[in-house]
């Protein structure tokens, strides 16, 4: 039997209007442009990509921040484009977010026990004991003494900071947790802490995730999918086992061959991808990666590359998705 999708997303887009100047139109920006995925109840996804991918806009879309331009969110089954006030405001708890700075997400005047408290003070009606218990209990779930309960966030560590950030953001009983790099600003000892503290939690909670992130080493741990993402565009998306063993698209080639491996007899030829990302502002025409791909051929710079099954995952590359020559006749 299949786990319930708790999160799916249509063609989802958001385009944001860029003055020029006083005498120039404006510029579109195309941040997210028709990006499709699904999410299970107990799965993670992980969204990887160069900064300027679209990941953070693809965030502040699924906790509802932002509105799309276009397309369809859906959450636990209600659709969020186009709600209202009030299904929004039903809708938001379910979705909550663990920032990447652990040092910045946090108020530096507001003991952890109040900053936990917070979401329950803001959303519910639960009396002042009940909220404290809640707390407290929340805080063992992540490993935290408590004795801590009273202390401000100057007082702990990155790592530890990080497991309030994830305390808090589980309050309010979410389905879906946004990990926006979450172990990117700590130690690699700490990152394999919080990691499996994350994995338990989605264990015991059946979570969905939402994984965000430029280190496919600490992707490949923890995602069961992949969604690869260049200049706004989705051009691979898999599983994570057919996405680290059988890259299709060049682009992620190129992204794993720079992933650091554990293994020092195994070789890896590292691909270089010529030329700088381009401005969003004014993005290639066709395949939005033809200027760099080492694979570009006629259709490239001319026709944009659909999202087609390919082996086992989807990809958009006209080289990839070649139909292959007819026999000749004899």
């Amino acid at each position: 039997m299949s786990a319930e999708p708790v999160l799916i997303a249509r063609d989802l887009a958001r385009y944001y209007e860029v003055s020029r100047g006083a005498f120039r139109d404006a510029a579109t920006l195309k941040a997210l442009d028709g990006a499709s995925f699904t999410v299970e109840r107990g799965k993670t996804l992980a969204v990887v990509g160069e900064s300027g991918c679209g990941k953070s806009t693809l965030a502040r879309l699924v906790t509802m921040i932002e509105t799309p331009t276009s397309g369809s969110l859906q959450i636990s089954g209600n659709e969020t484009v186009g709600a209202s006030a009030e299904i929004m405001r039903q809708l938001r708890p379910k979705v909550q977010i663990v920032f990447q700075n652990p040092y910045g997400s946090l108020n530096p005047r507001q003991k952890i026990g109040h900053a936990l408290e917070e979401p329950l003070l803001v959303n519910t009606n639960l009396p002042a004991p009940e909220r404290t218990e809640r707390a407290r209990a929340m805080m063992a779930n992540v490993g935290l003494r408590p004795e801590y309960y009273d202390r401000y966030p100057h007082m702990f560590s990155g790592g530890q900071r990080q497991r309030i950030a994830i305390a808090r953001a589980l309050m309010l009983d979410p389905d879906i947790l946004v990990l926006d790099e979450p172990v990117s600003a700590l130690d690699v000892s700490i990152q394999a802490q919080v990691l499996n503290l994350l994995a338990d939690i989605q264990e015991r909670l059946n979570l969905a995730y939402l994984f965000i992130s430029h280190d496919l080493s600490v992707v490949r741990h923890i995602a069961n999918d992949v969604m690869v993402m260049y200049l706004g565009r989705v051009v691979e998306y898999g599983t994570r086992d057919d996405i680290f063993r059988n890259p299709q698209h060049p682009y992620t080639r190129a992204l794993l061959s720079a992933t650091p491996m554990a293994d020092p007899e195994r070789k890896r030829e590292r691909i270089v991808l010529k030329g700088e990302l381009p401005s969003p502002l004014n993005p290639p025409s066709g395949c939005p990666f033809n200027p760099r791909c080492p694979l570009a051929f006629e259709p490239c710079p001319i026709l944009r590359p659909a999202l087609l099954a390919h082996e086992r995952s989807l990809v958009a590359c006209h080289a990839v998705n070649k139909p292959a020559a007819a026999p000749q006749a004899a």
